[in-house]
């Protein structure tokens, strides 16, 4: 069985506080509107996974939440190595992914998930939004198979994007 991963920014963080650690940064009121209605347009594509996994910093858990409540599951899988990670990190965190799942959710943070989109797919994506979405699909059965430019792009949105409107 095919593999797809699908990376998800997380939505935009409140900036109010300086004080803050940037770990412990939560989302704005932006990203909260944004974070379900990115989560609802998956719905409406239909698109479903096996396995939710994010990053434990606030902003981007408080996203896979707003995920995990529209599909109504709680499972989700928090993995340290993939905040203030780079593409190697991340590689290494999907490289270990349960074969059992054949569609994974991650959510992190930029430039991490940009690069890593880019290096996986070949793909020429500038900057993930906040609360943007890049679905890229692979030919393998094990999450270890993948590699830089193995997988191709099948879609990337973002909640600016007007053509899902």
């Amino acid at each position: 069985m095919a593999k797809q991963l699908l990376l998800v920014r997380h939505g935009k963080s409140d900036w109010t506080n300086l004080d803050l650690k940037d770990f412990d940064r939560p989302l704005n009121k932006r990203g909260k509107e944004n974070a379900p209605e990115m989560a609802e347009r998956l719905i409406n594509k239909g698109f479903k996974f096996d396995l939710m996994v994010s990053s434990p910093a606030k902003r981007a858990k408080s996203t896979a939440k707003f995920f995990a409540e529209a599909y109504q599951i709680d499972d989700i899988q928090y993995e340290e190595a993939i905040y203030e990670a780079n593409t190697n990190t991340l590689l290494n965190v999907v490289n270990g992914l349960n074969d059992e799942a054949d569609t994974v959710i991650m959510f992190g943070h930029n430039p991490g998930f940009t690069d890593l989109a880019n290096e996986l797919s070949g793909a020429d994506i500038a900057n993930i939004p906040t609360a943007g979405m890049v679905l890229i699909s692979f030919p393998f059965d094990s999450w270890k198979m993948l590699s830089r430019g193995t997988g191709d792009l099948v879609f990337f949105d973002y909640p600016k994007n007007s053509d899902e409107v």
